[in-house]
Parts: C-alpha cells; sequence; structure tokens
C-alpha cells in the first residue's frame, strides 16, 4: 500500500478492525518513511449480479424493482413499507445465495410470488396478472382456482 502523503511503497499494519457487519476490513496503517497514519478499507469484490430479460437482454440487478412491483401490487391493501422492504430484503438475499452471476428475470418473479402469496393474496393476484400476462377475465380465475384457502 503506496503512502498518499510521501508515496513511500513501504508502510506497517497497526490496527484492523471488523465493520460493515463483516463485509470490510478497516486497517490503520503507519508509513515507514514519513511515519504518518492513514486508514484504508478492504472489500469482497464481486462480480455484479445481471439479470437476463425475457428477450435476452441482461441488466444490473437492481432491487428497488422488486420493491416498485411489490408496492404496485400492493397498492391500497393494508401492508407496511417496512413489511414489503423485509420481504424484498429476503428475496434479494436469495437470489445472492441462489445465483452466482445471473438470474432470470422469471426466477425473480417466482420468488416475489412466493413471497406475495404468504402475504396477501390479492396483491399476489395483482402480481401474478402482470408477471404471467394475463389476457382474459379467465386468467385471473384459474390463478385463485390454485391458490390455497
Amino acid at each position: 500500500m503506496r503512502c498518499p502523503f510521501c508515496k513511500h511503497p513501504k508502510g506497517k499494519v497497526i490496527d484492523s478492525r471488523s465493520s460493515g457487519e463483516g463485509a470490510v476490513i478497516r486497517r490503520r496503517r503507519e508509513c515507514l518513511k514519513c511515519r504518518r497514519r492513514y486508514t484504508t478499507y478492504e472489500r469482497i469484490e464481486e462480480t455484479p449480479l445481471r439479470v437476463v430479460k425475457k428477450d435476452g437482454t441482461r441488466v444490473p440487478f437492481d432491487r428497488q424493482k422488486i420493491l416498485s412491483g411489490l408496492l404496485k401490487a400492493c397498492e391500497k391493501r393494508p401492508i407496511s413499507v417496512p413489511a414489503l422492504e423485509d420481504i424484498t430484503d429476503r428475496i434479494e438475499r436469495d437470489i445472492h445465495e441462489k445465483f452466482d452471476r445471473e438470474v432470470t428475470s422469471k426466477q425473480i418473479g417466482e420468488l416475489v410470488m412466493e413471497q406475495l402469496k404468504k402475504l396477501d393474496k390479492v396483491a399476489y393476484v395483482r402480481f401474478a396478472s402482470v408477471y404471467r400476462e394475463f389476457q382474459a377475465p379467465e386468467d385471473f380465475l384459474e390463478e385463485v382456482k390454485k391458490m390455497p384457502k
């Protein structure tokens, strides 16, 4: 690590601490030439997760899109925003645990529907109607028939 003050290439670590729930290591360092101290942060370099859309295009994963879909599905339903944020956190955690570099939008949609089915059946059907591209009223009836009572 090059000293930010004198640019000397050698220094020593004085103190190391974990921060950010263990995802980051904070290190206090001292330059061996000028003896000034500075802080560095070390974190795991992650490959950004990509979403493969229906048309085959790839876009960066964006948790905000999941939350936005949940908010639309739950509009005028007795569900708090913190509850939807918790669901979004769970879905994001599942995605990062199950998928390494790419996940399909279909797989994300299935995870969202799984969570909505447990939370609110009306919101679930609303989301399913957009996600599964319902074309007729019969599509709604079929989805409702599949749901457990």
